[in-house]
């Protein structure tokens, strides 16, 4: 394919942008810095501000390719180099002014820079750092950038970038090399890897250094991410929360993001989506990264061999939770930091405010609900001074029927195959429901 140099920066602008939007790998927190004087902008460790795209998404960096041109021939990727689809490129200058204009009329606050693999990954990491150069020293850009590392590329100039960059993020796209063989046959996981070692190491030690000089300059001050693709495999949700877990734990990833594979390109090689891509999917991976990361959870608590995959209708916690009902319910008055934690419809927020108030003295439901606890879901795994918010049932079957919901238990009890009750033909899977608690409540005080 042949570069179109004649395009304005105008159409490269359309072009570029939109062949970018189906990288998910570009959160902006993680880093703070003050403005300068002789710059222009800032960085917010707290967010960057938004805008909204067309399509109703909520976006606060320029997020655009440097080129759409590709050496490799990815299945899954629409710039693979087998599709006829127009090629363009920006140049470094291009790159510079696009991200001025649009910080000066307060579109933005900073830049995501990913690209396709222009003639070689030295080539095309060397225009990368030539752009970031520019934009930091000639054009003084000091707000948020996160750039993309070109697996392959020579480590001198990944170095380089990183010392310009705030964060840098290297795809590892598929869980296991296996599925990188099949669907991404030019990569490989030592190239993915490599690099993404590098970082860990650079950011390890450079804080060594700025502890004691002060002056050193800080090398990809946000950390580092990546990106998984989901259901473009077989992998099961137990092998990618796993990946995720060992790339937590060996390189300091800030963060794993999980994209719903979404069918581009015509390919037998692909997995054909009857009902479009796995949207849920990736919610429940979410979710279960969010409990490795802040919530003290494992991927051996959350999944097994034996139960490889998420609930349909439950977030992983709750799908825990029910799973391990011996250990419920939890005493608030009690209950150590970690302990609460685990319990559904509580978050960090919420039990750092528990742990604080009740030095003061005993809580109840009311102050329960005050500090932000959710106690729809929360009530059937706690009690205040040994008391549960209404009387239940400590029983799987029992609490699911309510937590999952009226209008989905046909759907909950099909899919779990009997797990917990035989369906039959006279079922109406309403006239048989138990009234929630909240119900009982509500008939007993005359508040209908």
């Amino acid at each position: 394919m042949l570069i179109q140099e004649d395009l304005s920066i105008q159409e490269k602008l359309e072009i570029l942008s939109d062949a970018a939007k189906y990288d998910v790998a570009c959160t902006s927190s993680g880093v703070d810095r003050k403005g300068k004087a002789g710059m222009l902008g800032n960085t917010v460790a707290a967010g960057l501000c938004h805008s909204f795209a067309g399509d109703g998404r909520c976006i606060s960096l320029l997020k655009i390719l440097f080129t759409n041109q590709c050496i490799y021939d990815c299945k899954y990727c629409i710039n693979r180099c087998s599709n006829d689809v127009v090629r363009t490129a920006f140049t470094p200058d291009e790159v510079c002014t696009l991200t001025m204009e649009f910080y000066r009329r307060n579109y933005i606050e900073g830049l995501f820079l990913s690209s396709g693999i222009l003639y070689s990954a030295d080539y095309t990491m060397d225009l990368i750092y030539q752009t970031l150069k520019k934009l930091r020293e000639v054009y003084r850009f000091n707000g948020y950038i996160h750039v993309k590392a070109i697996p392959g590329a020579d480590p001198v100039l990944i170095e380089k970038v990183g010392f310009l960059a705030d964060r840098m993020s290297i795809n590892l796209e598929l869980p296991t090399a296996d599925g990188l063989k099949k669907l991404a046959p030019g990569k490989s996981r030592s190239k993915i890897l490599t690099p993404m070692r590098q970082i860990q190491r650079g950011i390890t030690a450079n804080k060594f250094e700025l502890m004691e000089y002060k002056r050193t300059p800080s090398f990809v001050p946000a950390g580092q991410s990546t990106q998984m693709i989901v259901g473009a495999t077989p992998e099961n949700d137990y092998q990618m929360m796993m990946v995720a877990e060992a790339l937590y734990q060996n390189y300091d990833l800030k963060r794993v993001f999980y994209s719903a594979f979404v069918p581009v390109n015509e390919d037998s090689s692909l997995p054909a989506l009857p009902g479009g891509p796995p949207l849920l999917r990736e919610h429940r991976l979410y979710q279960a990264d969010w409990l490795l990361r802040f919530y003290g959870f494992k991927a051996s608590e959350l999944l097994t061999e034996d139960r490889p995959n998420f609930n349909v209708f439950l977030d992983p916690k709750c799908d825990w939770a029910l799973r391990h009902l011996e250990l419920f319910p939890v005493e608030i008055n009690r209950a150590d930091y970690y302990t609460l934690l685990r319990v559904p419809g509580m978050g960090v927020k919420s039990v750092k405010r528990i742990i604080a108030a009740r030095r003061q003295g005993l809580l109840d439901f009311e102050s329960l609900k005050k500090m932000g606890v959710v106690l729809k879901r929360a009530m059937y795994f706690i009690t205040c001074s040994g008391r549960m918010m209404y009387p239940t049932r400590m029983d799987e079957d029992y609490i699911t029927s309510h937590l999952v919901g009226d209008e989905r238990r046909a759907v909950w009890d099909i899919s779990q195959q009997g797990a917990y009750r035989q369906l039959s033909l006279f079922d109406d899977m309403k006239l048989n429901m138990a009234p929630v608690p909240a119900d009982r409540y509500s008939v007993v005080t005359g508040s209908m």
